[in-house]
Formats: structure tokens, sequence, C-alpha cells
């Protein structure tokens, strides 16, 4: 039988323990056996969350024995991972143990140095935080999960569900993974990956600056064809000077503050208008539904459509 510990830190997120525990633990074989045995365990006794303090039944001896372990996040008081843990992670790991974490765990896994040359994710709220405190670390902010062979990363909640079924596949085949997907009623693949859920804020134009009156009237005007020139005209500088200033002050050049700013109108009316797509592409400034749909999912990573049955729902806004 498969062992798999589940490292338990204090401020550990109770979704992301209690994630591997139901879906591994609900796991059956054709002739109805669960292959794995699942072990808790941590640095102390009890281990405290939000909302509970739970007793675990291992310590960290469990790490050593175990073939799989899978490290939860962390809420954002919890301390740094004692050093201790991070050397039993680094002696798993040196023994080729596989090794995962779902959606914070990921800062504890770079802390042993685990990460260092991979990609890996986490939460898409924290992977710029992850990308600065650990650079040889190459963050994906925009997929559900990574598997790099013995380490494996997932995005945050529901994405350490999908990182779960993707390791039973990968142990079972798809018939057992599919099984438990139904059992969580999950799909074993879900279309597209975290970046549809990533909130893209436009950077933002210090206040009084001489880009924020430029930047109003770009948005207002989305829906029509503007043009660099048309921009720095606006703005009374020549394109050169308003190029540069426009970067240094938002971090961005002009066209790719255009484009987000269209992604990000078109998100808007597919989740509170009936409009269709040909409608919502001239009424966010794409030149054709073709180009629209293609620049859509380059930066959602789905489709209008799939994105429109995932958040879609509100009362459609009026006619205009």
């Amino acid at each position: 039988m498969h062992t798999i510990a589940i490292l338990a830190l204090n401020d550990v997120v109770a979704f992301d323990l209690s994630t591997p525990i139901e879906v591994f633990g609900r796991t059956r074989l054709p002739d109805g056996r669960n292959p794995y045995r699942i072990r808790v365990c941590g640095p102390e006794p009890e281990v405290r969350s939000a909302a509970f303090t739970v007793k675990v039944s291992w310590g960290l001896e469990a790490l050593a024995e175990a073939e799989t372990i899978m490290v939860p996040g962390c809420s954002e008081q919890a301390a740094p991972p004692p050093p201790h843990v991070l050397e039993e992670l680094r002696r798993a790991a040196a023994q080729g143990t596989r090794i995962a974490s779902i959606c914070s765990g990921a800062f504890i896994l770079a802390a042993a140095g685990l990460l260092d040359g991979l990609t890996a994710t986490t939460h898409w709220v924290a992977a710029a935080e992850l990308a600065e405190r650990f650079p040889l670390v190459d963050v994906r902010p925009d997929v559900l999960y990574v598997d790099s062979g013995q380490i494996l990363t997932s995005a945050g909640a529901a994405a350490g569900m999908d990182l779960c079924l993707h390791m039973i596949r990968s142990d079972h085949g798809s018939a057992v993974a599919a099984d438990a997907a139904r059992l969580s009623v999950m799909p074993l693949e879900r279309e597209g990956g975290q970046a549809q859920f990533i909130v893209h804020e436009h950077p933002p134009a210090p206040r009084g600056s001489v880009m924020e009156p430029v930047l109003a009237w770009i948005e207002d005007n989305l829906g029509h064809d503007l043009t660099l020139e048309e921009m720095a005209v606006r703005s009374g500088m020549s394109e050169r000077t308003f190029s540069r200033r426009f970067r240094e002050q938002t971090g961005t050049t002009p066209l790719q503050w255009l484009l987000r700013a269209r992604v990000r109108r078109a998100q808007y009316l597919l989740e509170n208008t009936d409009h269709g797509v040909e409608r919502i592409a001239a009424q966010a400034g794409f030149g054709s539904p073709a180009a629209f749909r293609e620049r859509f999912k380059r930066v959602v990573g789905t489709t209008p459509q799939a994105y429109r049955a995932s958040f879609g729902g509100r009362r459609p806004l009026p006619a205009v």
C-alpha cells in the first residue's frame, strides 16, 4: 500500500489539509481496495488552524516512511517553517520521495530549496511574492498545477483536487482517477488553467499624473480603433515621449495596457450581459471575433464561451 504523509504545520489551511485526505482516502481500485494509506503528521502533537486545533497521530518520522508527501499551505500569519522540518523534507527528497504542495505550501518547498531550478505554481494572489522571494524558481501563475516529476505544486483551493486526481491517474490510470473525480464531484480535467480566475488589475498611474486623464479617455473609447499616435496627441506629447512616460508611470507599454483593458471589458460583458461574442468583440475594440477569441484565450487561458459558462449568470445589463 502506498503511504501518503500529509505535513501539518501551525496555521495550516484547513481546506488544503483536508483535500488530500478526502481525495486519496476515497480512491478505490477495481477490486474495491484503497491503494493509499493516509498519515497526517507534524512536528508537534497538536497543530492549530484558523478555526480549530487538530491532534496528529504521527511525528516527522512519517515523512521518512512515506512514498508521497503532501504539503498543505499555511495562512499569511504563519511563522516560517522550522529548520528541522525543512531538513526532513530535503532528506526525503534526496531519498526519491514524491513531494507535492497545495497552494501556499509551495513556499515551504521553496524554503527547503526543493523548487530551485524548477517550474512551480501557487495561488495566483501569491505568485508574485513567491517569484520575488525565491528567484531560482520559475513561477507560473496561470496553471492549475505543475508536475516536475518528483516535485509537484498546485494552485490554490480546488486546484489541490486537480493535482490529487492527476497523481491518482499517474499511479493507477484514468479509470481509477475518473472514479475518484466522480466521488469528488469534479471533472477529471478542467478546461483552462488558473489564468481564468486571475483578477487583472491595471497598473495604477499616480494620482494627478499626466497619464491619469489619457488613461480615463482610453477606458471610455475602448470600442474605437485607437492608435499610439492618437493616444500621444491626446496627451499632448510626441509618440516617443508619450511611450517613455507611459512606461515610467504604469510599468507597461500603451499597447499592452490597451489590450489588457479590452480583455477586462470583455470579461465584464461576458459576466454581466447576454450579448453574443461578435457584439462583445466590437464593444471591447477587437478588430474581429477571431482576433477577440485568440487574444482572450491567450490572456485568460480559456475561450470566451467557456469563461461565460463558468462566471456568467448575473442579471443582464440593459441593452445599449
